[in-house]
């Protein structure tokens, strides 16, 4: 098993495709090694199919959803913000355990956009990471702080998406 000696801060945003793709696929580099790793996964809610392979990795990884879904047709309201509230407390716990070696906070970028959990307690979060953990955090929209906090920021740049020629989402692909 594989222990980290530093961890580091992560931040995968920008319009682009590839956000969570790329902290899953870590997920996966560090579970190959042994490593413990927790998803909490923000505003999402349903059982996409990388969630589903990863059930099936259950051993190294644990993933936790906590949205009830998409905001592109509607406003969050209370439960969302009772859900990512009651999640990122849970996360908090889960970070301070010092249970995991990686743990990714997928599209809290966009509950912190949507102002469903704040700025301050993110930033807070980082400062309560252990050194040998390491953290990632994605979703478009990072805030200005959030980057000045990361140890490393990558930013996928959408420079052309097929769905602006009509093409849906594809299972298998997009979800």
């Amino acid at each position: 098993m594989v222990k980290l000696k530093k961890g580091y801060v992560q931040v995968y945003t920008g319009n682009g495709k590839g956000k969570t793709t790329a902290a899953f696929g870590l997920a996966l580099r560090a579970a190959g090694n042994d490593m413990k790793v927790f998803i909490g996964q923000f505003v999402k809610g349903m059982k996409y199919s990388e969630i589903k392979a990863l059930d099936k990795l259950s051993e190294h990884i644990t993933v936790k959803q906590y949205g009830r879904g998409c905001f592109i047709n509607r406003e969050p309201d209370g439960k969302d913000i009772k859900a990512a509230v009651s999640g990122f407390e849970e996360l908090k716990r889960i970070v301070v355990s010092r249970n995991y070696d990686l743990v990714i906070l997928d599209e809290i970028n966009i509950a912190l956009h949507l102002r469903l959990i704040s700025i301050e307690d993110v930033l807070e979060l980082i400062d309560l990471k252990p050194d040998e953990m390491e953290l990632v955090i994605t979703g478009r929209k990072a805030d200005k702080r959030l980057i000045e906090k990361a140890d490393l920021v990558t930013e996928m740049l959408e420079v052309k998406h097929y769905y602006k020629t009509g093409v849906t989402s594809r299972k298998g692909i997009e979800y």
